[in-house]
């Protein structure tokens, strides 16, 4: 009678010994790489949260009120006839925020001045002619209102438009561009009639 053969004695099938053995070799290799990566993917995540190439954080303080900023003296011009005449529509034309700054308190000897933010962007309403405002000179017009632009002091920008019943500056500090100054064309505009420029001799 023939023995009965063992399961462990069966011929073991050469394709099926080259799978085992590829089987054995590559499952450590697959599970060392998914440690490393999970690995690797907490030390990003650790370098995100510390301020390394993760995605910046969003500031979440209160915005700037008013109120937190100190109030701003300012030297003003006399106030003219023609100012007390113009300038009261203006000013109740102008808004309480100016390019994402919000309006400041000014202490100041006239009513026809309004800052914003800080450093502080200020319009003052019934100015003088600007000096450099003559005969010849170019002024840059935009929505309407022509502006003549002074880049004489370092430290800041004067913007006066030079196209209304009075006159109305707005004075930049270094580094801000002309945001300000279109976003107040609109209310300008709108509170104070077209007038041809007047240039000096």
């Amino acid at each position: 009678m023939p023995r009965r053969q063992h399961l462990s004695e069966a011929p073991v099938d050469p394709v099926r010994r080259v799978a085992v053995l590829v089987a054995a070799i590559t499952l450590p290799v697959v599970i060392a790489l998914v440690v490393l990566v999970n690995v690797r993917g907490d030390d990003a995540g650790d370098d995100a949260t510390a301020g390394g190439a993760g995605p910046a954080e969003v500031d979440s303080g209160e915005p700037v009120r008013p109120e937190d900023l100190p109030v701003l003296p300012l030297d003003t011009p006399p106030v003219t006839p023609e100012a007390d005449a113009a300038c009261p529509a203006l000013m109740a034309n102008l808004p309480l925020e100016l390019a994402g700054d919000p309006s400041r308190r000014v202490d100041s000897d006239s009513p026809y001045v309004y800052a914003w933010g800080e450093p502080p962007v200020v319009l003052t309403c019934g100015v003088d002619r600007p000096a450099g405002w003559q005969v010849g000179t170019s002024a840059i017009q935009i929505n309407g209102v022509q502006w003549y632009v002074d880049t004489s002091d370092p430290e800041s920008t004067v913007w006066t438009a030079v196209d209304r019943p009075v006159y109305v500056e707005v004075r930049l500090p270094k580094g801000v561009d002309s945001a300000p100054v279109t976003a107040l064309t609109v209310p300008l505009a709108e509170a104070l009639p077209y007038q041809e420029p007047q240039p000096g001799p």
